[in-house]
């Protein structure tokens, strides 16, 4: 489903829009006009550094095509404003969504990227009187943001998460609305090496079973995958990428990950095809 580019340790993504979509997904490009299910989700759907991604493994699996609408950095924001998701989930079998982090997120106390949600655009009022003491034009992006707010001021740390999380349900309740068809929520659980700790916590950033058992019924299935120690061990092994990259490609799950996440999601899938 990809090549390494000749000579060098990166992968040549075959980036590719679909419809009238602004969105570059992975390609090479599909054919729409025929049955597919569809995968969308961030940077573990899109499989940045893996050369086939659980949506490639998937459709091995299947042997029914699996088209990948992964986006690298991806919260749900790309997805809700998409004018063309109505159009191409209506045209699937199926559509998997996997749940995305709640801080690439426009909400009430700041503003992300329409497209690169991961990019910090601005404080609201509100939270620059929460946090008077802290100068935002230093952040572009919101994981920089948030982790300087929660070293900074703990205490009032907890009301941006509150808000977050209260954002997230709405949004994921809107875009779930939008999917036409059958949908299969993914919810792919902390992948980091298991003596490796992020700040804001484990992967999808901030977002706890609660949360996920409110929009849960609003799909046909959920699928959790829980990742093994193995595949959270493995480091960049199998992960194709240029040398300046390694850094990057350490914080990304790898390939057991998407072999773990395809083998979960083969027999849920079957029920819909």
């Amino acid at each position: 489903m990809a090549f390494e580019y000749s000579g060098s340790g990166a992968l040549d993504y075959f980036p590719c829009r679909y419809g009238k979509s602004k969105l570059l997904f992975r390609g090479p490009r599909r054919d729409l006009t025929q049955p597919f299910v569809g995968a969308f989700g961030g940077t573990e759907t899109y499989g940045k550094f893996i050369a086939d991604p659980w949506p490639a493994l998937l459709e091995e699996r299947l042997r029914f095509p699996v088209v990948n609408f992964g986006y690298v950095n991806a919260g749900i924001d790309v997805f809700y404003s998409e004018p063309q998701l109505p159009e191409i989930t209506k045209a699937s079998n199926l559509t998997v969504i996997q749940l995305l982090g709640a801080p690439n997120m426009s909400n009430r106390f700041y503003a992300v990227h329409p497209r690169r949600n991961d990019r910090f655009l601005r404080a609201s009022n509100m939270m620059r009187a929460i946090f008077d003491d802290v100068d935002f034009t230093e952040f572009n992006f919101t994981r920089h943001m948030l982790t300087t707010l929660k070293e900074r001021a703990p205490d009032r740390f907890d009301t941006v998460v509150a808000e977050l999380r209260t954002a997230w349900v709405a949004r994921m309740r809107g875009l779930l609305d939008r999917v036409a068809g059958p949908k299969i929520l993914l919810w792919v659980t902390d992948y980091q090496a298991p003596l490796q700790s992020d700040p804001l916590g484990p992967e999808p950033l901030m977002i706890s079973k609660e949360m996920v058992a409110e929009v849960a019924p609003l799909a046909d299935r959920l699928v959790k995958v829980a990742p093994s120690s193995m595949a959270r061990s493995t480091g960049t092994v199998g992960m194709h990428f240029a040398p300046l990259e390694e850094p990057a490609a350490a914080t990304v799950a790898g390939p057991i990950v998407h072999q773990e996440i395809a083998e979960a999601l083969e027999p849920e899938v079957k029920r819909f095809l």
